[in-house]
């Protein structure tokens, strides 16, 4: 079997990508033919070496975009990497009809040390890294090709607050963590109580939602787990050069932002 016959193969099973020695050992062609057989597919935008060693195939659906939606590769690419992983932020957020801005870029969170993010042809992935490994808040859903994992509702809206200065600042991630509240659910909040490890993103997400008039028992939730450790004033939008003044609310958080959302 060639590689062109392999790749037809994966197709009709819905696997739409596969690493260098996966192919390899199903092929008879030997490394240096093997190699270049993949480089002309490559050129004929068949397929992309999207990582050292792994490759995606750009079916006939998707020629036309030159790129694949992240759920159809993550869970083969990051069992391919042996690191554990989640879709996360903008990208999450849109599996929950939280995507009225069009994102183009993929967002990953992974374990550390942290990949560089991808910039090839049509293909955008950002990886985050996470201080704090948690199975917790993570979701398996299923799509095309398989199972792909997700962060659910609660963790993407803290991810989104979190790491908000490196997404555009708290206004971006503003209008998308709203559209996020209409899915959240207690058990979902509950357990992300349970482990998440930043006090000061957790006094954010309590305070967006007061501002927001989001159910008072989530606010309560949130600042009931407030309670037994000593919390401190923060910046809303946290900036390098600008610590936090006076506050004069319960989640000690100043506002140094307008807020204002595009809803």
């Amino acid at each position: 079997m060639n590689a062109k016959k392999y790749i037809k193969y994966l197709l009709s099973v819905e696997d739409y990508s596969f690493s260098l020695e996966e192919i390899a050992g199903k092929t008879d062609g030997n490394g240096t033919s093997l190699k270049f057989e993949l480089l002309r597919l490559a050129e004929k935008g068949e397929i992309i070496n999207l990582r050292k060693g792994f490759y995606l195939i750009i079916t006939p659906r998707y020629s036309s975009a030159q790129k694949l939606p992240i759920q159809l590769y993550c869970e083969k690419l990051f069992t391919f990497l042996e690191r554990n992983y989640y879709v996360a932020l903008f990208s999450a957020a849109k599996f929950y009809g939280a995507g009225h801005q069009q994102i183009q870029r993929d967002y990953i969170v992974t374990e550390r040390p942290k990949f560089n993010d991808i910039s090839k042809n049509n293909f955008d992935i950002r990886f985050f890294t996470t201080s704090k490994w948690s199975e917790k808040n993570i979701q398996i859903k299923k799509s095309d090709a398989g199972i792909f994992k997700i962060s659910g509702p609660a963790l993407t809206i803290a991810d989104l607050i979190h790491h908000q200065s490196k997404l555009g600042g708290i206004n971006r991630v503003f209008s998308v963590v709203e559209e996020l509240t209409e899915e959240l659910k207690e058990p979902d909040l509950l357990e992300l109580l349970k482990w998440y490890p930043s006090k000061s993103t957790l006094q954010r997400f309590g305070f967006l939602l007061e501002e927001l008039g989001i159910s008072k028992n989530f606010q309560d939730i949130i600042y009931d787990s407030l309670k037994p450790v000593k919390i401190f004033p923060v910046l809303l939008s946290p900036k390098s050069d600008e610590k936090p003044g006076a506050v004069n609310n319960k989640w000690k958080v100043d506002v140094n932002v307008k807020l204002e959302s595009d809803l």
